[in-house]
């Protein structure tokens, strides 16, 4: 992985965490500006409340602004 895409996948990551949910079993890697995100999103114990599909869509948009981002492959399910 070139230091450019470790330095996104961080910033990806960080991006994710100042989200109100639970993001420990989401995989997030970034290649030549194109960001992976695979796993499940789940709610925080202590935000129940909070709407995940918009936290996504948020985000999603939020990535999209960045620069250096080509492409967002979100593979993101949710739990039942």
């Amino acid at each position: 992985m070139a230091s450019g895409d470790s330095a996104q996948t961080r910033m990806v990551q960080r991006e994710l965490a100042r989200r109100y949910i639970d993001t420990t079993m989401v995989d997030v890697r970034v290649m030549h500006g194109i960001v992976y995100v695979r796993g499940l999103l789940k709610h925080l114990r202590t935000h129940p409340e909070v709407d995940l599909e918009r936290e996504a869509d948020i985000i999603r948009k939020i990535l999209r602004q960045k620069p250096g981002i080509r492409e967002i492959i979100w593979e993101v399910g949710q739990p039942h």
